[in-house]
């Protein structure tokens, strides 16, 4: 094995993982304290691509494009939660019928099925004409910036009125609606910031691989469950009750090791074709590590 193509490998797989992170960053919003298993996120991840990569080649900041490719993200989020709320479909259908409804709207958005970025001015580009990084160290950096900002702001909202509502109507609804406090409200707004961050990823992904893609989110929900599976047993195996900012963090923190593992598997000479394979693989013993630790020993005092 080459170790230089392997370290090489390894900077890039880290600074892709810092900007999935932050679409770990929402799917932990709806997986983890909503209890929902939100389908929307794959096309709200190609919908910030799309929207980002169409208004950077009609000259718009790279900056602004971001943002309004967060809107966009919320959105979406938006049609899911009043599907699920308003009309009650069953929020996984709810979620995978936006998804569908999302690939039309990212072709209409684009024109055709890709928007190449070469030549055009983004984030990291500025970034490498300004500080004389390289690509990779340019993403890492700003992937790096956008996420702590991401988890800071979200674990200042956590910590307000509606961000407790919110966290709480994961846990009991029943006792949220008997403090006077709608339950689907709380699911929508949860549901809009959630695809709002995917957007933002997705965002930032086109613009550090260079070309938005219709089809660069599939797969997004499994990339996002085996990231936060994988930072909250890496994180949390040791027993201790991590506090929840930490908790946010691992999400970014999961997203890393799993594209480290990937990179590193790569090397070893699996094929691209087989990384679903190994994504289930590392899903299925991500799970099975609180079940394997039940079975050893306990310490006795």
């Amino acid at each position: 094995m080459n170790f230089f193509a392997l370290f090489g490998a390894m900077e890039g797989a880290v600074a892709q993982g810092v900007l999935w992170g932050i679409m770990t960053l929402g799917v932990y919003l709806t997986f983890r304290i909503l209890n929902i298993a939100d389908m929307t996120c794959d096309g709200s991840f190609a919908l910030g691509g799309s929207t980002c990569a169409i208004l950077v080649t009609k000259g718009v900041n790279p900056l602004l494009a971001v943002l309004i490719s967060f809107f966009a993200g919320i959105i979406a989020g938006l049609a899911t939660g009043l599907m699920h709320t308003k009309l009650k479909i069953h929020e996984i259908l709810a979620g995978i019928l936006s998804m569908i409804a999302l690939y039309s709207i990212n072709i209409r958005i684009m024109g055709r099925s890709n928007i190449p970025l070469l030549g055009v001015q983004t984030i990291m580009t500025q970034m490498q004409e300004k500080m004389g990084m390289s690509p990779n160290l340019s993403s890492l950096v700003i992937g790096a910036v956008f996420g702590l900002a991401l988890v800071a702001l979200l674990y200042w909202f956590c910590g307000t009125e509606i961000g407790s509502c919110l966290r709480a109507t994961g846990n009991n609804e029943r006792m949220v609606r008997a403090m006077g406090v709608s339950t689907n409200k709380m699911k929508v707004l949860g549901l809009m910031i959630s695809n709002g961050l995917i957007a933002i990823s997705g965002a930032l992904v086109a613009q550090s691989q260079g070309y938005g893609d219709v089809g660069m989110g599939t797969g997004t929900i499994v990339v996002g469950l085996a990231s936060i599976i994988l930072g909250e047993c890496i994180f949390g195996f040791f027993g201790k009750k991590l506090p929840f900012w930490f908790t946010l963090l691992s999400a970014i923190l999961g997203s890393i090791v799993y594209r480290i593992i990937i990179a590193v598997v790569l090397q070893l000479g699996l094929k691209s074709s087989d990384l679903k394979l190994l994504t289930a693989i590392i899903v299925v013993i991500a799970l099975s590590i609180p079940v394997i630790k039940g079975y050893l020993p306990k310490k006795r005092n």
